[in-house]
């Protein structure tokens, strides 16, 4: 028999086929029993899988389960409607699903395998997709195998560079980053790693989660309206005022595989409406969501959070991102309702609030799409605000000077070099490049699916950072940030706005000697983005997966592409502040408990560690993540451990290069 772990990979193979026909590029068939068949195929779905196995060179037979799996809420999603996980409904039946197949006992494969099998049959195929991706990442379940690949010519699918709209749309001038796959699927793979409800707390409760939330998203904006500056775009407008009418539209022209639809477009001009659909079981006011807003923003103004007994207790980073999304982790969901999350799900109805032309959900109520849509921007400007608003109140105190310094230690000089052109010049470029989309995917042609799209990139660089330390030897975190050196209206920036436009770009801990040192960093290494290969890995074929360990391989894709880790910059260059600095590593280490390694490069910045603490002590984003005492400007922040350095970002707009790793037919 296949191992396992390919089989349960292989239940992600056209969701919307039932498991009794074949599977992936070798045709793998799956060999049911009645108690597999739901009521479509109840009177001939073994004589279908027998009809296909007979011909298979590579069956997987499924092992009969003493008792059925039973799912009296989520059974009640027809197969053909769509799921949202921002609907309560949803989130009660993704619950119910996960219970199951976390109650699987560990290591009992064959029974796991069964039970996915059985959900699969019997389930919603987006909804068991997400249930079966959080529980295959939070399991323990481990097979030591290595995977074979079956090479064939493959033509891929090409997406257009204006797939959605025209340049008559100034919005579309940033479809390249709000479309990017990699940039997409990075939001998709945080909140599989980060849900925000599960049937057991320890799957949310994950260390500094909250705050984690808050950050991940302020840099998304940070870098959103980055490139917005590049191209002559001011920066995004915070959608505070929950009455007016949006003026952004979005057409996303894609379909629904599960429902067969289209997804819904937005025309310009359309308002939020209160929502009352039976059929999602949501009903909610544009008022519900102005008197949560008010008491998360008296939460923020007093400095504590109100509990359900009366009670108070501060208001900290953590707490705040728990309860703006809002996780199971809020202190008060009924005071303080669920913004985020409900901000969402008004503007993913907006074209049917009352499901009076029986529409489905916009691209905004799903996490694999929601970054697609220009108002998911204006949305998380909004809820950024309110992570600021906290930053900039009393109950957070600014930084001391020995807060920020590091005793000793001097930052001579800081050069940015490549191999592509003179220092302190970052290279931009696009790129065509073939990815496999097949996995999760119905087409009407089987085995692999290449999709070919055009992408923004950058030639690798190094820093080289010249130190001189008067002390010991020592460690210290090397923190390396970087944002557009004047605003919108080419005027130098105040630091209290500067800071919210830095990017962390890397974090890393190095050992400085006494004396001189030079610390030389490749882009390749950064915290904060993982490699080509693992943004786009397929694990059906080797080097993707050989030790089994599906916890492991499911983080993995956690982590902003590092294709999109440079600013696009402009053709003329784009001038940009370099900021980098090596704080006191007695502040900022942390206790970590020895933990299995990845088998893949971890990007933890955004995305932390699994199963191990934030690998940093200090506030996410330090020493940007608030306002500074005294410093106008960020020349005036500067202390011996900083350095600001002057770069460009130059854009190289034609031609498209042909990524060297595509598939050679």
């Amino acid at each position: 028999m296949a191992n396992v772990f390919r089989s349960l990979n292989l239940l992600f193979d056209r969701p919307n086929e039932p498991l009794i026909y074949p599977k992936g590029e070798t045709e793998t068939v799956f060999q049911v029993s009645e108690q597999f068949l739901d009521k479509d195929y109840q009177n001939n779905g073994i004589e279908i899988n027998n009809r296909f196995g007979e011909k298979a060179t590579d069956l997987i037979p499924l092992k009969n389960l003493n008792k059925l799996p039973e799912f009296p809420k989520a059974s009640k999603l027809p197969k053909d409607s769509e799921f949202s996980l921002f609907l309560p409904s949803h989130q009660e039946m993704a619950k119910e699903v996960m219970e199951v197949l976390l109650a699987v006992p560990e290591n009992q494969l064959q029974d796991l395998l069964s039970t996915c099998a059985y959900s699969r049959m019997h389930l919603n195929p987006q909804l068991f997709n997400y249930c079966f991706s959080v529980a295959l990442m939070h399991s323990q379940a481990r097979e030591t195998a290595a995977l074979q690949a079956k090479g064939s010519p493959r033509i891929p699918i090409i997406i257009p560079r204006d797939f959605t709209a025209t340049d008559l749309d100034v919005e579309h001038r940033l479809a390249y980053f709000r479309e990017d796959i990699g940039v997409n699927l990075h939001h998709w793979h945080w909140h599989l790693v980060y849900p925000f409800s599960a049937p057991r707390r320890e799957m949310v409760a994950k260390d500094r989660r909250g705050e984690l939330f808050l950050y991940m998203h302020q840099q998304i904006i940070a870098r959103y309206n980055g490139e917005r500056l590049n191209n002559m775009l001011p920066r995004v407008k915070k959608f505070s005022n929950w009455s007016e009418a949006i003026p952004e539209a979005y057409y996303p022209k894609l379909d629904n595989l599960t429902t067969s639809r289209g997804w819904p477009p937005r025309q310009a001009g359309m308002k939020w409406q209160d929502l009352d659909r039976p059929v999602d079981n949501l009903k909610l006011t544009v008022g519900d969501m102005m008197r949560w807003r008010r008491n998360v923003e008296d939460a923020i103004s007093t400095g504590f959070v109100i509990l359900p007994d009366g009670s108070t207790q501060p208001l900290d980073a953590d707490t705040l991102g728990n309860m703006v999304e809002a996780s199971i982790l809020s202190p008060n969901p009924e005071l303080y309702g669920a913004l985020h999350n409900n901000g969402h799900n008004f503007t993913a109805y907006i074209h049917d609030p009352q499901h009076r032309y029986l529409e489905s959900t916009s691209v905004m109520a799903d996490e694999a799409t929601t970054m697609r849509d220009p108002f998911f921007y204006r949305w998380h400007a909004f809820v950024d605000d309110l992570y600021q608003k906290f930053k900039e109140s009393e109950s957070v105190t600014r930084y001391t000077r020995s807060q920020l310094d590091n005793p000793g230690v001097q930052i001579a000089n800081v050069r940015v070099v490549s191999d592509s052109g003179p220092d302190n010049t970052l290279n931009t470029f696009w790129m065509q490049s073939d990815v496999e989309l097949s996995k999760g995917l119905d087409f009407s042609e089987r085995g692999s699916v290449l999709a070919r799209f055009t992408h923004l990139n950058h030639r690798d660089f190094r820093y080289e950072i010249d130190v001189m330390n008067s002390g010991e030897a020592r460690l210290t975190t090397v923190r390396i940030f970087m944002a557009p050196s004047v605003d919108e209206r080419n005027l130098p920036w105040i630091l209290n706005d500067q800071r919210k436009m830095f990017i962390e770009m890397d974090k890393f801990v190095t050992t400085l000697n006494a004396g001189p040192n030079k610390i030389i960093r490749s882009s390749m290494e950064s915290s904060v983005t993982i490699p080509f290969e693992q943004t786009f890995r397929d694990l059906s074929r080797p080097n993707d997966q050989t030790t089994g360990e599906l916890t492991s391989t499911s983080f993995c894709g956690c982590g902003w592409p590092q294709h999109m880790l440079v600013p696009k910059g402009t053709e003329a260059g784009a001038q940009y502040d370099l900021f980098v600095m090596l704080s006191n590593y007695d502040l900022d280490s942390v206790n970590n408990p020895d933990g299995s390694q990845m088998t893949c490069k971890e990007a933890s910045s955004y995305c932390g560690l699994k199963d191990r603490l934030y690998p940093d002590r200090r506030s996410m984003g330090f020493p940007f993540d608030r306002p500074s005492r005294n410093a106008a400007n960020l020349q005036d922040f500067l202390l011996p451990n900083m350095f600001k350095q002057d770069i460009r970002i130059v854009l190289q707009n034609t031609p498209v290069e042909i990524n060297p790793r595509n598939p050679r037919n």
